[in-house]
């Protein structure tokens, strides 16, 4: 590139593309650890499964000449030299553990979209300033230990690596012994590594861009999000001498919260969401009032203020009916994590690239928390989403188009060409 014109070597950048087969190569190459009968992958954080997962991406990364570091909590970042190493690196990745009934992209695309990258500008011989590295992180799903996105999460000092250390999963082994028993505990400290731009592409896991029949999404933002454990408090008694009037029926009065969760999302369109997706009734029998009703109330916005007025409204309306009931509810908020809104910078890179690429776009508000969010913390970030079947993720049948795949990590590699600079 050194020997090339200025005029010849914007020709050659401006036409550089991804290996869309090798991409998809790797992808499926990658899910045969631990697929699945039904075609997904079953790879959970610290196993050896995912030990074997860890070891061929990184053998990737190193014969593609990438030097790798790391960290205490297990992140790992596979590092492409720039022509100036002092400036801090362009980043790329996202993770590749997976839900106990996954699919093959969730995750794990962003990832090998950023070796793909690395690998395109190893074939075409290009020297970016600053030096690239993909990055995968720990246990981002959550499904084996809590709490979710974790390795990020410890990263950012969002909470502690002892506290980390410390989560367990159902058979009591901890984050820290299973790292030591898998090799890969390693020795630099959480957030001792420099970030200047992150980039993390993902499949959308909604059904908005299929439905808009758009190739990539723009995510200018990640909801926020308030969860709350709700219990009404009444008491049990038999169903057939229990006269209407006389009942204390926990059902009834759970049942009179559940559909106002709905109604308060719906009061904050378009971003309002509202889900009750969890439910324990005691004693569990048919021909018992129900004497208590547990529940789970999930509240998320893409704006901070409207959250909070969602938030002041489900409890005022549990307030209210408490009163009217003469039933005793708790409602406590159990986890709350404030909208993410992402670096004009990078969101600008993101939506440049898509640009001159002539993809069809859209902005698209991610729903779903992604390790992104604690990097946003750090240095300036964005994401860039595709679509997939049917809005469908965290399921076996989870899909994605290859040329749609492609188009995702084209975008990468050009928004990162932005930050990186070419030399």
């Amino acid at each position: 590139m050194n020997d090339l014109s200025r005029e010849e070597k914007m020709s050659v950048l401006n036409g550089l593309r991804v290996d869309g087969k090798r991409l998809w190569d790797a992808l499926m190459a990658l899910a045969q650890i631990g697929a699945t009968e039904k075609g997904g992958v079953k790879r959970l954080a610290l196993t050896d499964l995912d030990r074997q997962g860890r070891d061929l991406v990184v053998g990737w990364g190193k014969a593609a000449g990438m030097t790798v570091t790391i960290d205490q909590i297990g992140n790992v970042f596979m590092r492409r030299a720039g022509t100036n190493d002092a400036l801090p690196p362009v980043m790329t990745g996202s993770h590749i553990d997976t839900q106990p009934t996954g699919g093959k992209f969730d995750g794990n695309y962003g990832v090998l979209a950023g070796l793909e990258v690395v690998r395109t500008l190893n074939d075409h011989g290009i020297r970016t300033e600053a030096p690239i590295e993909v990055a995968f992180w720990t246990n981002e799903e959550g499904s084996r230990f809590v709490p979710v996105m974790m390795g990020s999460g410890v990263f950012c000092g969002a909470f502690s690596l002892e506290t980390a250390y410390a989560a367990k999963d159902v058979d009591g082994k901890t984050v820290g012994e299973e790292l030591e028993r898998i090799g890969y505990k390693g020795t630099q400290v959480p957030g001792d590594h420099p970030i200047g731009a992150y980039f993390e592409t993902h499949i959308e896991q909604g059904p908005v861009l299929e439905d808009a029949d758009k190739v990539i999404g723009v995510v200018p933002a990640v909801m926020g999000l308030s969860w709350y454990d709700c219990t009404v408090t009444g008491m049990e008694a038999h169903a057939g001498p229990t006269p209407m009037g006389l009942r204390r029926d926990a059902m009834q009065v759970a049942a009179q919260i559940i559909p106002e969760v709905v109604a308060i999302a719906n009061r904050y369109p378009p971003y309002g969401r509202g889900t009750v997706g969890m439910m324990q009734v005691f004693p569990n029998s048919r021909n018992v009032i129900p004497g208590e009703v547990k529940f789970s109330i999930d509240l998320r916005n893409v704006n901070d203020e409207l959250l909070n007025k969602m938030h002041e409204e489900i409890s005022a309306f549990v307030e209210n009916t408490a009163a009217a009931s003469g039933l005793s509810i708790k409602l406590e908020r159990v986890s709350y994590y404030p909208p993410c809104p992402f670096h004009p910078d990078v969101v600008g890179a993101v939506r440049s690239a898509t640009a001159k690429l002539g993809y069809s776009a859209m902005d698209v508000v991610s729903g779903a928390g992604h390790d992104a969010i604690y990097a946003a913390r750090l240095a300036p970030s964005g994401m860039i989403f595709v679509p997939c079947k049917d809005g469908i993720s965290h399921n076996e049948i989870e899909d994605a188009q290859p040329g749609h795949l492609e188009a995702g990590c084209n975008v990468l590699l050009h928004a990162m060409l932005e930050r990186a600079k070419v030399v």
